[in-house]
């Protein structure tokens, strides 16, 4: 599947993907030592949501535009809903942005974008935050680069648009490396729940490479019977060493957003330890 940030922004992977991305944050923050964050597949960090990407899609309305028009939400989707309420509702921030306005002074935010409009329209946004830069190139060749940071602390966002049928397998190949070199970083590998298959074959790898902290969380809004066909309502996050507390957080964040952004019958989420305590 093509899965250009652009026609999806603000839809229900989002709200899942950039909830744990906060989460991640607020973590690494307890520490005074800094920190760096490498985005693989930044896009162009802020959306246009009348845009004709958008508009095609819809997505945003059974996403953060439920949680927009909704009560007070529990954990990290309160500060998340707080921060995506300063754009909305002609804006939605992306994962570059909302790394760059949550991150200190002593932390560090590498944004990688390899579609040259997309890099164009990714450099402006991140120019005023002197410790966040956005690079022109490959995600996967550029985070072989990358790691480990000299801060030796930090996490790695793998984002990807699936354009390339084996970009699932990619990922993993890129993370498993980074890892190698890497191996005290958190990681959080974003990805369509759709091929069962595919799924359980990473997470196979994954552990084979001898990956001792893994875990999955997914989110399921379900169908209503007219979305035979309809694109994607069903995502996940493979996190490696996620942090104390993580699994608990994401547990009451999906809950809550399996409830709130439901389309149809079958919503449902899951949070799964596949390795580690």
């Amino acid at each position: 599947m093509n899965y250009r940030h652009a026609y999806h922004a603000g839809n229900f992977a989002d709200v899942l993907k950039h909830a744990a991305l906060m989460a991640v944050l607020v973590h690494l923050k307890k520490k005074e030592t800094p920190f760096a964050v490498i985005d693989t597949h930044a896009g162009r960090g802020l959306y246009d949501m009348a845009s004709g990407e958008a508009e095609k899609t819809l997505e945003a309305k059974d996403g953060i535009a439920k949680l927009l028009d909704g009560g007070t939400p529990p954990g990290i989707l309160e500060p998340y809903v707080r921060l995506m309420r300063e754009y909305a509702p002609a804006r939605y921030p992306g994962s570059p942005l909302i790394v760059a306005r949550l991150m200190r002074k002593q932390d560090r935010l590498v944004a990688i974008e390899k579609h040259p409009e997309e890099y164009d329209l990714l450099r402006p946004v991140l120019h005023q935050y002197l410790r966040a830069r956005a690079v022109s190139g490959d995600g996967y060749r550029e985070l072989a680069q990358l790691v480990p940071p000299p801060e030796r602390r930090g996490l790695v966002l793998i984002d990807p648009p699936y354009e390339a049928t084996d970009e699932f397998e990619t990922a993993v190949r890129a993370l498993i490396d980074a890892h190698r070199k890497f191996a005290t970083g958190i990681f959080l590998l974003w990805y369509p729940a759709k091929a069962r298959g595919a799924i359980e074959g990473a997470v196979g790898e994954l552990l084979h490479a001898g990956i001792s902290r893994l875990l999955r969380v997914e989110l399921d809004i379900g169908r209503k019977p007219e979305d035979e066909g309809r694109a994607l309502s069903a995502a996940g996050l493979l996190v490696v060493n996620p942090p104390f507390g993580f699994a608990h957080e994401m547990e009451l964040v999906t809950r809550y957003l399996a409830k709130a952004l439901a389309r149809g019958r079958g919503a449902k989420a899951e949070v799964e330890t596949l390795a580690g305590e």
